[in-house]
Parts: structure tokens; C-alpha cells; sequence
């Protein structure tokens, strides 16, 4: 988005309430990674986000292992799923939390072709074991509908108008014309 940024890291439980809406899940783990940052400096924004793959009614995280990977796209393949980033922006004086939502159809893959991937790409990291920018995506994603760079795990497109809604100014440096 050609914004200035650090990166800062921190540790931070994911766990969520049994009770909690499925939905908001992401949204509610933003909250916990936001949080966890005690002060935001004056003209700073924080942003934290979380995203979930959801179906069926179950959450699906990031894999602890292959055999977990492999358990997850098994129930991804050639099924439709919900991919859901919840972000926080956090500035010294205000919060505001948000979600996205993707619906994304795989298409029907092999079992050698998930293992494939498995072997070959780093799932461990990645909400229901897959990135949609990796191999994967390109051979097994059959259609989305919604961001695709919700897919990926920040939306984009979304984000950047919520900044600038929250910031209530354009991100956009303006040229200064002279004669």
C-alpha cells in the first residue's frame, strides 16, 4: 500500500471463548494482538489482524504438523469455505475493530497433490494450511468471491479505507506544484 510501517512483534494467546460467535473469531483475536501493545505513540497507527478459515462450523487455525496440514485440506478439498481477517487499528486515543469475509472454492485435488504441497511449501504458518498465493492456490482454488487479499491475510483494499476514515485524512501524499 506504499505506507510507512515497523513491524513489531509479541506473543499472544489465540485462544477465544467457547460461547464466541465462529465469525468473530479473528475479529476477537485483533483485539487480544492489539491489547497486548500497552501505548501507541502520538501520529502512530497500530494495526494487528488475525485471520480464520471456518467450516463446517469448526475454526481451522494453523497446522501443528504435516498430519494436521494434511487433515485440513482434506476437508477444504473440492468444497466451498470462508476465509475471515479481523483487523484492529489502534492510535493513541481511539480503537477500531473490523472483519472481512471471502468466500473461496477449492476445487478436487489428489491426495499426492496435497501432500505435494505439504512437502514443498510452508503450510505451518497459514490459516487452514494453505496460502492462496502459493502453489496451491493457483492449481486448487476453483473460485473466491470477496478479497483475495483477505485470502492472503490483510484486506487490503478494505484496510486502506478504514485507515483512512480512522486517520480522517488521505493516505495519499500530495505533489506540490510549482511554476
Amino acid at each position: 500500500m506504499n505506507l510507512p510501517y515497523e513491524l513489531l512483534l509479541k506473543e499472544v494467546d489465540e485462544s477465544f471463548p467457547a460461547d464466541l460467535a465462529l465469525e468473530k473469531v479473528a475479529e476477537y483475536i485483533a483485539e487480544k494482538k492489539s491489547a497486548a501493545f500497552d501505548e501507541v505513540l502520538d501520529n502512530a497507527i497500530l494495526i494487528t489482524a488475525d485471520t480464520v478459515v471456518l467450516i463446517d462450523g469448526e475454526i481451522l487455525g494453523k497446522p501443528a504438523d504435516e498430519v494436521d496440514a494434511f487433515a485440513m485440506l482434506s476437508k477444504l478439498n473440492g468444497r466451498e469455505h470462508l476465509v475471515i481477517t479481523g483487523v484492529t487499528l489502534k492510535s493513541a486515543d481511539k480503537t477500531l475493530s473490523f472483519s472481512d469475509t471471502t468466500k473461496v472454492t477449492f476445487s478436487r485435488l489428489t491426495e499426492e497433490q496435497l501432500w505435494y504441497y505439504i512437502k514443498n511449501y510452508q503450510p505451518f504458518d497459514k490459516a487452514g494450511a494453505y496460502g492462496i498465493q502459493d502453489w496451491i492456490g493457483v492449481l486448487g482454488v476453483k473460485a473466491i468471491d470477496g478479497s483475495y487479499t483477505n485470502v492472503m491475510g490483510l484486506p487490503t483494499e478494505r484496510l486502506y479505507k478504514e485507515l483512512e476514515k480512522f486517520s480522517q485524512k488521505s493516505l495519499i501524499n500530495k505533489p506540490s506544484f510549482k511554476e
